[in-house]
């Protein structure tokens, strides 16, 4: 299943680095891909949402599904 985020406040290739290494820590994800240029993050996986928004607003960006 591919999960699109909203994701507020990335700036550069560092913070794009932190947001996939935060979703990648969330059970059930086996892939994401972050991009700046269009707020969005994509997780392939059986993630709950929830779970996903809190390690982004975790690692100190505002996320929503």
């Amino acid at each position: 299943m591919t999960t699109t985020i909203t994701v507020e406040g990335m700036s550069c290739d560092h913070c794009e680095q932190t947001i996939e290494e935060a979703l990648q820590g969330v059970s059930g994800v086996s892939n994401v891909r972050a991009d700046r240029d269009s707020e969005r993050a994509t997780i392939e996986g059986t993630s709950d949402n929830d779970a996903l928004v809190r390690a982004v607003e975790d690692a100190g960006y505002d996320a929503s599904v």
